[in-house]
């Protein structure tokens, strides 16, 4: 699982909760952990990291903060490409 498709996981679970199961959250979480702990440094590779915090949120029940790290996560990737 890469990170847009847990981050398009999660966005489907702030849409309808109910549309993503327990251990669909989990594993995503887990491969978004996987990837932040892979990387060098959370701040070089925030993309990875609001991933990993959105699908931990998700999986907590968490809306707001789900909601808050996608939004943190569309906005690196778009600053990543125009730097």
């Amino acid at each position: 699982m890469n990170i847009e498709q847990i981050i398009e996981l999660v966005e489907k679970w702030i849409a309808d909760p109910k549309s993503v199961s327990y251990e669909e959250l989990k594993f995503a979480r887990d491969a978004a952990r996987a990837a932040a702990y892979a990387a060098a440094c959370p701040l070089l590779n925030a993309d990875v990291y609001a991933a990993a915090i959105s699908a931990h949120a998700a999986l907590n029940g968490d809306t707001d903060a789900a909601k808050l790290w996608v939004a943190e996560y569309h906005k690196n990737k778009f600053y990543k490409y125009w730097v």
